[in-house]
C-alpha cells in the first residue's frame, strides 16, 4: 500500500475525530462536549468532501454542525446552571459504561472480518441531486418522509420542554 496524499489527510481526519469523540464523552463539562462534537461533525464533513460527495458534505455542515449544535447549545444554555459539571462515574454505572464500550468495539470488530469492503464495490461520486431529494422526501417505501417528520416533532418537543424548564426557574 502507497501511502498518498489523500490518505495522509483520511489519517489527519481520522485522529482529529478519534480524539474530538473522546474529549466529548470523557469532559467533565456539557458545553465542551457539544463544542467537540461540533469538531466531530466537521470531521466527519471533510471525509464527505474527501470522497467526492460534496451534497453530503454541505448537508452535514449545514444540518448538523451549524443546526444541531446550535440546538444543542441553546438548550444547554437554557436548563443548566453556570457550574454545572457531570458527576463522577462510581460503581455500576462504570462497569456498565465500560461493557457496552466492549460490546461495541466487539461488534465493530465483527463486522468488519467478516464483511468484504474491496474498493471495487464502492462507487465514487455524486449522484444527482434529484435521485437523493426523491429518495428523502418520498412517500414509497425506501423514502425517508416519515421518518423526517417524526424527528422534527421530536426537536420541535425539545425545544418546548428546554423553554418551560427554563421558564420555571
Amino acid at each position: 500500500m502507497e501511502i498518498t496524499l489523500k490518505f495522509i489527510v483520511f489519517v489527519i481526519l481520522a485522529l482529529f475525530i478519534g480524539v474530538s469523540a473522546i474529549l466529548a464523552v470523557t469532559t467533565k463539562r456539557i458545553l465542551r462536549a457539544a463544542t467537540y462534537l461540533l469538531f466531530v461533525l466537521f470531521g466527519t464533513a471533510g471525509i464527505y468532501f474527501q470522497l467526492n460527495y460534496s451534497f453530503l458534505g454541505a448537508v452535514q455542515l449545514l444540518v448538523y454542525a451549524g443546526g444541531i449544535t446550535v440546538l444543542y447549545v441553546f438548550s444547554i444554555l437554557l436548563t443548566s446552571s453556570q457550574g454545572d459539571k457531570a458527576e463522577d462515574l462510581k460503581g455500576y454505572k462504570l462497569f456498565a459504561g465500560l461493557a457496552a464500550t466492549l460490546a461495541s468495539l466487539g461488534i465493530c470488530l465483527w463486522v468488519m472480518l467478516r464483511h468484504d469492503f474491496n474498493p471495487s464495490h464502492f462507487e465514487h461520486g455524486e449522484l444527482h441531486v434529484q435521485t437523493i431529494g426523491h429518495a428523502l422526501m418520498s412517500p414509497e417505501k425506501y423514502g425517508y418522509v416519515l421518518p423526517f417528520e417524526v424527528i422534527s416533532i421530536l426537536l420541535l418537543a425539545c425545544i418546548v420542554g428546554g423553554i418551560l424548564i427554563a421558564r420555571k426557574r
